[in-house]
């Protein structure tokens, strides 16, 4: 199921936007690609925190565990 930007994994909820939506991009390409679900999200996420680190963008919402 592809992902957008009013409806992603529970995963990504304390992402900031931009991180967020750069892991929804990545995940669904993931995702075209023949990944299964339970493996594009995490790479995705790991792909989007170092995209963001790489840009200097916060990642994670201030009150994110």
């Amino acid at each position: 199921m592809p992902w957008t930007k009013k409806e992603y994994p529970p995963s990504l909820k304390n992402f900031m936007g931009p991180v967020r939506n750069k892991a929804i991009e990545i995940a669904n390409a993931l995702l075209d690609e023949g990944y299964d679900e339970d493996r594009a999200i995490p790479i995705a996420t790991a792909k989007a925190e170092e995209w963001g680190k790489n840009r200097n963008k916060k990642i994670r919402k201030d009150k994110a565990p």
